[in-house]
């Protein structure tokens, strides 16, 4: 089995932001950063997921740079966050909480927000991916099901895109990866500035 080098360093413990980058062919190191994702007061969602993209691969960029004191490899960090009618869409608490939110989000539209920073010796540049889902009418049957399966349980908005609470999303607009967690043209985009490309 051939052993690569690591292209770059993922500042997240998120299994579906290392699936998705291993199925583009990139190789990384993941290295976790233990942020504060507070939201400051007054700032808006898109203000949020921006600072915390670049906070997560900042973190992670100077813990190894004060470790190695050598030029390291550049650093991705990432955030995803879900908004219907303003509100941020966040981890349901418990049954209850995951049926109000997929109540509200029945027969609705909610954006997908994703921000994607990559730190490298010249400094950290961001993208950002906006994505619209249109839910289908659900039933609390449904609701209730769904919660029964446990992929909800530690998902923002109480579902996930790839699994099945597929069968939930009437339509998409946007990047598919993205309301997974990591908005992969956008992504390559910015690992190929940096001259990492995945073809």
């Amino acid at each position: 089995m051939q052993v690569h080098a690591p292209q770059f360093i993922l500042a997240s413990a998120s299994p579906r932001r290392r699936e998705l980058l291993t199925q583009i062919g990139l190789h990384f190191v993941v290295q976790t950063a233990d942020v504060d994702e507070t939201p400051l007061l007054g700032e808006t969602p898109a203000a949020l997921v921006e600072r915390l993209a670049i906070l997560k691969a900042e973190t992670v960029w100077n813990t190894r740079r004060d470790v190695l004191n050598t030029p390291v490899l550049p650093v991705l960090g990432s955030d995803t966050l879900g908004i219907l009618n303003g509100e941020l869409l966040v981890k349901p608490r418990d049954v209850e909480h995951a049926r109000q939110m997929l109540r509200q989000m029945s027969g609705q539209q909610h954006e997908i927000l994703t921000a994607v920073a990559l730190a490298t010796t010249a400094g950290v540049q961001l993208a950002v991916s906006r994505s619209v889902v249109k839910f289908r009418t659900i039933t609390d049957p449904e609701i209730l099901a769904y919660w029964e399966t446990g992929e909800p349980h530690d998902k923002a908005g109480a579902y996930a895109i790839q699994g099945l609470g597929a069968v939930f999303v009437e339509n998409l607009q946007g990047s598919y990866s993205g309301v997974m967690g990591l908005p992969l043209f956008e992504t390559a985009q910015l690992l190929a500035a940096a001259g990492i490309h995945t073809l």
